[in-house]
């Protein structure tokens, strides 16, 4: 008999989708670690919200665990790499809350504009301060929305509702679909310096880490108000808070902090600051949407092998699947190492297919490679999703097959066409499942890509490379491996260093400082 145990608060129609099915299924909610390490290896399938914290330890006394369920969009709480390694699969409902997140941003933001929740402490206070509380209309003012994805893009439809102009910062934002949304595109510095409000509704990555702080700050015009409902860690509290008492930033709601649970925030007692306790999607609408999806998605896998909204596997058959695992696992290399090197607005992926791959089924490949593309800047997206993502933005996805005979006995190349131009990075298999790049932007190199990577092009110049290495060296970096391709002596190079370690910012700085650098970037995988 198949088993789920249900550790987080779900719906109770939950447990009775999985019992209509035939999977046994148990609740115990509150566990603690210990407690979940004890019981867990009797169980084929987990299904969990926030609380429940899938660690390395859990899952490797999950001995007959096969996949994980989130009900709900961030899966924060759940090691994806540990239950990679371990082969469960992990699932979340991306779309079963965006509506509740997204109204829920929508009355933070009026709560700011209006003041509510002091002048509701004050007037059940008995004092009548009518004169101290002056507010501001939502309407005909800037709503500066930085992340229009599937949330954003609700907020931008309601913000328009309340006759608000809307502009919007997001590299992934196509033209053609920031026109369909009634939307300005605009760059980070033009909505900071023109919004009224600014809403935040992007994933917490290396690129949006601190998006919103002091130099930020000091980028918008005086009275601005900061609402985030998306990640804590994208508003660098401290400085929100200097700005708030400066009174430079008028108004500020968060319902979500650096620190969760926030029993303790610079932020707390700050003037103009409402503050909820992660409730972006705490709604009895939204938790029985997620808790049916998880239940229906779990019964699924386990009950006939069918994957929906994996975050670590495309859809398809386990017997495909073990053909194609190698495949997938270059094409996220391919496709993380183009996302993290985009900028600008995607307009095309071309994906061409030559040697012995071409024989198979690409599509999970192709999906894998838009995923792990659109993944540094996009919240929630997967290879199920990524697809209709790309569709929505108007980004057209292509893929050719070509079983003529090339270079290698398989090849994999992706092209990506973007605002400002195009660029190709292709790989192979060495040995049949080892990923290597060998070719970008035209210069054949040779990589296989570790955990942290340096990406660098430079001037070929004699004593460049020395350079480079002296000043690891003097930031106590070591080189694990050094890879090094070019158009031609004294013409465009590119360097590919994986690093024991990441450099920090400063570290980070220095390189970029070097002569004949012309693009630093860090990269992880």
């Amino acid at each position: 008999m198949v088993k789920v145990l249900i550790s987080d608060k779900l719906s109770p129609k939950a447990a009775d989708i999985f019992r209509d099915r035939g999977v046994e299924v148990d609740t115990k909610v509150g566990l603690s670690e210990e407690e979940l390490i004890a019981i867990i290896g009797d169980y084929d399938g987990l299904a969990i919200r926030s609380a429940t914290k899938v660690t390395p330890q859990v899952l490797e006394a999950a001995t007959n665990l096969k996949v994980v369920g989130r009900a709900g969009i961030g899966v924060d709480n759940v090691n994806i790499d540990a239950a990679s390694a371990k082969g469960v699969v992990v699932m979340n409902t991306p779309h079963g809350n965006s509506i509740t997140t997204a109204e829920h941003a929508i009355a933070m933001m009026f709560a700011a504009a209006r003041q509510i929740p002091e002048a509701n402490e004050s007037t059940q206070a008995g004092k009548w301060e009518k004169s101290r509380f002056m507010g501001s209309e939502l309407t005909a003012k800037t709503l500066g929305v930085i992340g229009c994805g599937n949330i954003g893009s609700i907020v931008v439809d309601r913000a328009q509702g309340l006759k608000m102009k809307v502009i919007s910062f997001d590299p992934f934002l196509s033209p053609e679909r920031a026109k369909d949304l009634g939307v300005e595109k605009v760059e980070l510095d033009e909505l900071l310096a023109r919004a009224d409000f600014i809403t935040l509704h992007v994933p917490l990555t290396d690129q949006t880490k601190g998006i919103i702080d002091a130099k930020a700050l000091a980028k918008t015009k005086k009275g601005v108000r900061i609402i985030n409902c998306a990640r804590g860690g994208l508003v660098v509290e401290a400085d929100l808070k200097d700005a708030l008492e400066s009174g430079h930033v008028a108004g500020a709601a968060s319902d979500v902090f650096e620190v969760e649970p926030a029993k303790d925030s610079v932020l707390f007692g700050a003037p103009n600051f409402v503050a909820t306790p992660h409730l972006g999607a705490s709604t009895a609408e939204a938790q029985e949407n997620v808790a049916l999806q998880v239940a229906e998605q779990l019964s699924d896998y386990l009950l006939t092998g069918a994957v929906t909204n994996a975050l670590n596997m495309p859809s398809l058959t386990a017997e495909e699947f073990n053909k194609l695992e190698p495949y997938m696992a270059l094409s996220q290399q391919l496709g993380s190492f183009a996302g993290q090197l985009t900028r600008t607005g995607l307009k095309a992926i071309k994906i061409d297919y030559e040697g012995s791959v071409a024989s198979f089924n690409c599509r999970p490949l192709t999906q894998t490679i838009v995923a792990s593309l659109l993944a540094p800047i996009m919240d929630s997206v997967n290879v199920v999703s990524a697809p209709i993502i790309a569709r929505e933005r108007n980004i057209d996805v292509s893929e050719a097959k070509h079983e003529r005979d090339c270079d290698f006995q398989t090849l994999i190349r992706l092209t990506v066409t973007t605002e400002k131009g195009e660029r190709s990075v292709a790989g192979t298999l060495f040995g049949g499942k080892r990923p290597r790049l060998v070719n970008i932007k035209g210069i054949e190199i040779e990589a296989e890509l570790g955990k942290h990577m340096l990406y660098l092009t430079n001037e070929d110049t004699p004593g460049y490379i020395g350079a480079l290495g002296m000043q690891l060296g003097e930031a106590g970096v070591n080189i694990a491996t050094f890879h090094l391709g070019r158009t031609a002596p004294g013409q465009d190079a590119i360097a590919l260093v994986e690093l024991d370690s990441p450099l920090d910012a400063a570290q980070l700085d220095k390189v970029k400082q070097l002569p004949q650098t012309k693009q630093v970037v860090q990269l992880n995988f």
